[in-house]
């Protein structure tokens, strides 16, 4: 006996199982410049860009572990009609995603408020030249073609908050209770109660 109460020799015996199984299997071979391989759904392969939505608010940048996100931007004032001044607002001037350096965390993508960064499943974007995999705006933009649509609700899971919000909206204000009225004790009623 092992010392660990087992039968001698039975991870051997059980590696040499496993060993067999796998010979006797045939083997396939992705045959994968000419035929593109079958990814998993949702999987991460570059990172796109929906510019109209990024606000230059620097979350991404300030939460990438590998700093490989460099963002800049202008101010420009808005006339707003009616209003006392002009606001400003940021105009992104520059954003580039330095690929050499992403470990594709995704971390700039959950943390993104405004829903300005996507996985896309495209992963064929190697260089010759290291330098190339420094992405800009407009080439991180061209990647927003291929991101798929996100996934259907789960039916029996909750909903979001869009429709609750959505639902809320169409059903109207709530109704308020009608007012309830207080019946005065007959110590309280005049004319009426017990003598002093």
């Amino acid at each position: 006996m092992s010392e660990h109460g087992g039968v001698p020799g039975a991870g051997l015996v059980k590696g040499l199982a496993v060993t067999l199984k796998t010979m006797t299997r045939r083997s396939t071979t992705q045959q994968y410049p000419d035929v593109a391989p079958e990814l998993p759904p949702r999987s991460r392969g570059v990172i796109a860009l929906l510019e109209e939505n990024c606000t230059v608010c620097m979350l991404c940048a300030r939460e990438c572990p590998d700093w490989c996100i460099y963002i800049d931007s202008h101010k420009e004032e808005v006339a707003v009609p009616g209003a006392a001044r002009p606001r400003q607002r940021n105009v992104l001037d520059k954003f580039d995603i330095d690929f050499s350096l992403c470990m594709y965390c995704g971390i700039c993508i959950e943390v993104c408020p405004f829903d300005a960064l996507y996985w896309s499943p495209e992963f064929e974007y190697a260089e010759y030249d290291i330098k190339d995999l420094l992405h800009d705006k407009e080439h991180l933009g061209e990647w927003m073609a291929t991101v798929p649509p996100p996934p259907a609700h789960d039916p029996l899971g909750d909903p979001s908050k869009e429709e609750t919000t959505a639902a809320r909206k169409a059903a109207g204000p709530p109704a308020r209770p009608a007012p309830t009225r207080v019946r005065p004790d007959a110590a309280g009623e005049p004319g009426g109660g017990a003598a002093s």
